[in-house]
């Protein structure tokens, strides 16, 4: 999953992007509310992390910004403790708001319970699930079965193969893979992505009949049940 930081303290947001890295997710950062919204509009996120003193824009001005257009999560973070604070930051669109200084682990507590609102919905958390054929991924938990076995997975295959289910019967380039999964701009001398997919396919589709993870010669991957 792909998350935005805007943050203009560049320690701290180095600190979030960093803690969330190793945590799985993939993390751009924007130092302004200026850059934040225009990463915002052209990029596709699963959450925001929002400062709320920012300069350029402040948070409240880009929350309301955002919210004209998108649904996105909104995590705000700020110094600004007071009742009335909080109340205008989720009046304005926040989806939740937490006050600094705080542990980085609630962040993460919030980040996922966020996550799980948005992909369950009023259908709930069982139906958030991603399924393939007999392969399933609880992107919350971060547990993989197939035909009912347990699949243990590193953290950046996990951040691989739910790239791919989310996306299933999608075909997606080297290059978005390596962009959404690892937070890196593309070299193309590098072959981290297909040696990723070779360990993955090692897990997910060698111990079964029927292979889910496709080559398509030219382009990319793609995740999918074909007929056998």
């Amino acid at each position: 999953m792909k998350l935005l930081i805007v943050e203009d303290e560049v320690k701290a947001a180095e600190y979030l992007r960093k803690g969330l890295n190793e945590e799985g997710y993939a993390v751009e950062v924007a130092h302004n509310g200026v850059d934040g919204l225009h990463m915002a509009a052209v990029n596709r996120y699963d959450l925001l992390i929002l400062d709320g003193q920012l300069p350029g824009i402040d948070g409240l001005a880009m929350l309301g910004a955002i919210r004209q257009s998108s649904d996105i999560p909104i995590l705000m973070v700020t110094a600004r403790s007071r009742v009335e604070d909080r109340v205008q930051g989720l009046q304005a669109g926040a989806d939740d708001y937490l006050t600094k200084p705080y542990a980085f682990s609630e962040l993460v507590a919030r980040v996922q319970v966020l996550l799980r609102r948005r992909m369950g919905g009023r259908r709930g958390a069982e139906e958030a699930l991603y399924r393939e054929a007999d392969l399933e991924v609880d992107p919350i938990r971060r547990r993989v079965s197939r035909a009912g076995q347990r699949i243990e997975l590193t953290t950046k295959e996990f951040g691989l193969l739910a790239l791919l289910m989310r996306r299933k019967g999608e075909v997606l380039s080297r290059t978005e893979i390596a962009e959404q999964v690892w937070d890196l701009n593309f070299d193309s001398d590098t072959n981290v992505v297909e040696v990723a997919i070779r360990r993955l396919r090692v897990k997910i589709d060698q111990p079964f009949d029927r292979a889910l993870i496709h080559t398509v010669r030219g382009m990319g991957y793609v995740l999918e049940g074909r007929p056998a």
